[in-house]
């Protein structure tokens, strides 16, 4: 029988931003001009984010970056999701979206290496 690994509950800033690809800035920013980004802050007053956030998050992102929508535009659309209650699965889509293009680019990296096109990262390193 295999122990599984239990799942992060709670993510800091910059867990955020490694796994959202934004600076802090950006998610401070966002903070401001989304009413729903709203992490809750831990004793010594950091940002503790949860996993819906973060998917909120990338539906942020992806409205912004992917389908150039404004600020406004993207508030809009999420205060249509959230009526018609499709928010929850277009955040999740988002997020699903963004992974799948991550993995890709590190695909055409692998392939471009083994293509002798790409840098070779040094093993001992």
């Amino acid at each position: 029988m295999t122990a599984s690994r239990p799942l992060q509950e709670f993510f800091s800033i910059g867990d955020v931003c490694q796994l959202t690809g934004l600076k802090p800035h950006v998610l401070r920013y966002w903070e401001s001009q989304f009413r729903f980004l709203h992490p809750a802050k831990n004793r010594s007053g950091n940002r503790v984010y949860q996993r819906r956030e973060i998917e909120l998050i990338m539906q942020v992102k992806h409205l912004l970056y992917t389908e150039k929508f404004t600020i406004e535009g993207a508030r809009k659309r999420i205060a249509e999701y959230r009526k018609t209650g499709e928010l929850k699965t277009n955040a999740r889509s988002a997020l699903e979206h963004e992974i799948i293009d991550d993995l890709a680019g590190e695909l055409r990296a692998i392939l471009d290496v083994l293509d002798g096109k790409g840098p070779v990262a040094n093993p001992r390193q």
